[in-house]
């Protein structure tokens, strides 16, 4: 077993654990990725069972990732998890995707978000007003403003934990209560008794948008396909993990942060859904007049929680929601920002990533680490293939998510004798039950969305000739 580290500062309580959690979850995809999935079920009681399976499979994975936190409590979360079940290699992999896409693809992508949604707000900037153009790069105001979060947001983490914690815990407590306020008006003030009626009477009848009734495996892929985009917006959750040098009492604290984060944000996702059929018909016609005629499956730009308060507010819905948004995807990058420079730093340490990386400033964080992630970053902004690579992480984030529950077993086994504070409740049914279905998941999308998952397993396998590259290096070092 690895070292425990000791430099780190240890700032994060319960609470701080908890925000961080549930704070890198909350960022825009429920406010839009329901249209999709509404297109793949075509009925209200299917598109429900996506998110209830997706939450369910997410708590699965909390709850086993609880038992291998309280056995290494230290900064590098599933990178060691991995490392100490199976291989440095194994690591590596994990690692060098997280580096590549899963985190910095992320903050590229909710980076984005927010500039879009704040032009909502200051339409200066758009993504038509072009600052510079040398023909095979063009930067807009929102590349400006997506590049300037990102910059922000690092240079707040680089004067220590206590800076990154208090953005944290601010914009999670906002954005929660705002979330709750949105549920509550929907689901109260905003209803739609039409709405209501016609989802009512399909219910139960999933259609594709081509009009085939989907049965057997055809509803079983739809529901896999779909997922795509809830299991995305469920993700992030186990960024605690990576800053677990820095939680107090982390034995106790970070398998409770996972299960009460993780089972708060499915349950406020699970009843933002619930607002979109309360004031939505599920089903509608990419040329219809107004939001009601478009339903959910053809919401303008899939901006679901605009359209479902447009009831409510009219015109000045779209503004409340972006202001919302711009709110709810600051604090999630900070959490992502705040949590992935672990990651690099215990790499770094294993000589598996830039030396500098694995060096704590005055401040008792990696300051190295969080400067190489806003770069990488800001570069995918600019790439303009930010949304491309997301389309790869779930793949790629779900074959290590496997992995890591599965390496319970193995340290079961190699490790019989390890302190576990905590020890997976239900083991072994719910750790398998989460790599049942998430390998089910994976299985329907390299079928029907190759596009999506070969080149995400290509990133993943591209890490092992930079493995041997990096060994030979810091043998050199």
């Amino acid at each position: 077993m690895a070292i425990k580290e000791t430099d780190f500062k240890k700032s994060l309580g319960f609470i701080d654990s908890t925000a961080l959690v549930a704070g890198s979850m909350i960022g825009s995809g429920i406010f839009i990725v329901s249209a999709d999935i509404a297109r793949n079920v075509g009925s209200p009681g299917w598109m429900l069972v996506v998110w209830v399976i997706t939450g369910l499979m997410t708590i699965f994975a909390a709850l086993s990732y609880g038992e291998l936190a309280s056995m290494m409590p230290q900064a590098g979360g599933q990178y060691v998890y991995l490392r100490e079940a199976f291989n440095p290699f194994a690591g590596f992999l994990y690692g060098w995707t997280f580096f590549t896409v899963i985190q910095t693809g992320t903050i590229a992508a909710v980076a984005m978000a927010f500039a879009k949604f704040a032009g909502v707000l200051v339409p200066w900037f758009s993504e038509s007003n072009i600052l510079i153009d040398l023909g095979f790069l063009k930067i807009s105001t929102v590349h400006l403003l997506a590049i300037s979060m990102i910059l922000l947001l690092t240079f707040n983490n680089l004067f220590g934990i206590r800076n990154g914690k208090w953005v944290q815990n601010v914009f999670t407590f906002l954005k929660v209560a705002l979330l709750i306020g949105f549920i509550v008006l929907g689901l109260f003030f905003a209803g739609n008794a039409d709405a209501l009626a016609v989802n009512k009477s399909y219910f139960w009848e999933p259609i594709a948008l081509d009009g085939k009734v989907l049965s057997g495996w055809a509803l079983i892929a739809a529901i896999g396909v779909a997922m795509v985009g809830s299991l995305f917006s469920s993700d992030a959750w186990n960024n605690i993990t990576f800053a677990a040098g820095e939680v107090k009492n982390p034995k106790r604290n970070i398998p409770l942060s996972l299960v009460t984060g993780v089972t708060l944000v499915t349950i406020l996702y699970i009843l933002a859904n619930f607002v979109y059929l309360n004031a939505l018909p599920l089903r509608g016609s990419i040329d219809g007049a107004g939001v009601f005629e478009r339903g959910i499956q053809h919401a303008v730009n899939d901006r679901l929680g605009s359209a479902s308060m447009f009831g409510l507010f009219g015109s000045t819905a779209a503004i409340l929601m972006a202001a919302f948004v711009v709110v709810s995807t600051f604090g999630c990058n900070n959490g992502l920002i705040l949590s992935g420079a672990r990651v690099y730093y215990a790499m770094a340490k294993d000589k598996l990533f830039f030396t500098s990386a694995g060096k704590l400033n005055k401040y008792s964080v990696p300051a190295a680490g969080l400067k190489v992630q806003a770069v990488w970053a800001s570069l995918l902004c600019l790439s303009g293939t930010y949304s491309n690579l997301l389309d790869y992480v779930v793949f790629a984030v779900l074959i290590f998510y496997v992995l890591t529950i599965a390496g319970i077993f193995v340290l079961r086994k190699k490790q019989p004798n390890a302190e576990r504070p905590y020890k997976t409740f239900g083991y072994p049914f719910i750790p398998l039950l989460y790599m049942a279905s998430a390998s089910l998941v994976m299985f329907v999308l390299l079928i029907y969305k190759p596009a999506f998952t070969w080149p995400g397993l290509i990133i993943v396998l591209s890490g092992a000739p930079i493995y041997y590259i990096w060994q030979k290096w810091g043998q050199k070092e």
